[in-house]
């Protein structure tokens, strides 16, 4: 578990002297400015009545534990073969304008973890940064950042699996000294402060509670991530939380 209170189970730019903006610039000025202004808002100012109104009527403007219930009950139907989401046409002309994700999802780029389907959850309903280990670096939090200030994400969840190759071949690198190729070192360095608590613990099973705790590694990471994040954990619009997939039987238990 998190044991971090607020957390449950779990560019300088010189421009011309004359500037010359095509309309391809402007749009993309105007786009920028918007983009810059919902987060400023969220971050800053809280958000404004107008857009406190406008963000009431939206379709996944529920509470943190009701989007849980929702991946919870949704896991239960894909686990006993009864899913609802069938039938993935249903809603494109709808989705074409605007998403409304119920949770934000840091999921493994494992090609057998598949979150829609593992939550039967529709298309637009889960917004998923996918990488192998499943941790939160620079790039996968300003994502999350973009959900929860502009998409109004009430949840997100970091998901580990089973057997999981990045957090293995981590723990083997580390035990073995291995200098690897490309931008692999990367992945290790990454995922190496959960190995190192693991390692602590003497677990009968090292892998899976290395799975566990890079889980709740990324959790913690998340819960303190300044200012967006923490600041909606704080104020109890985001819950973070984590859970592991476990591939075999597609049952998902939180951690």
């Amino acid at each position: 578990m998190c044991d971090d209170p607020r957390c449950t189970h779990a560019m300088p730019f010189t421009a011309p002297t004359r500037p010359s903006l095509s309309r391809r610039a402007l749009l993309g000025a105007g786009a920028a400015a918007a983009f810059a202004g919902g987060v400023a808002g969220f971050s800053a100012t809280g958000v404004a009545p107008a857009i406190a109104q406008q963000a009431a009527a939206r379709p996944n403007a529920i509470g943190p534990d009701a989007a849980l219930k929702r991946l919870v009950d949704g896991n239960a139907r894909y686990v006993g073969n009864a899913m609802e989401n069938r039938d993935f046409s249903a809603g494109r002309v709808a989705r074409a304008s605007a998403q409304y994700p119920i949770a934000g999802l840091v999921s493994c780029a494992d090609s057998r973890v598949a979150p829609e389907y593992a939550f039967d959850q529709g298309p637009g309903e889960l917004f998923v940064v996918r990488v192998a280990g499943n941790f939160v670096d620079d790039h996968g939090l300003a994502s999350l950042e973009y959900g929860v200030a502009v998409l109004g994400l009430p949840l997100i969840m970091v998901l580990g699996h089973s057997g999981c190759g990045a957090v293995d071949a981590t723990m083997k690198t580390i035990k073995d000294k291995t200098v690897l190729p490309g931008h692999l070192p990367l992945l290790i360095e990454a995922i190496r402060p959960a190995i190192e608590t693991a390692e602590k613990t003497k677990a009968a099973n090292p892998l899976d509670a290395a799975i566990a705790e890079n889980v709740r590694y990324n959790v913690r990471r998340l819960v303190e991530a300044k200012p967006i994040v923490a600041e909606a954990v704080t104020k109890g619009t985001v819950k973070v939380v984590g859970a592991v997939y476990d591939i075999a039987t597609g049952k998902v238990a939180m951690v």
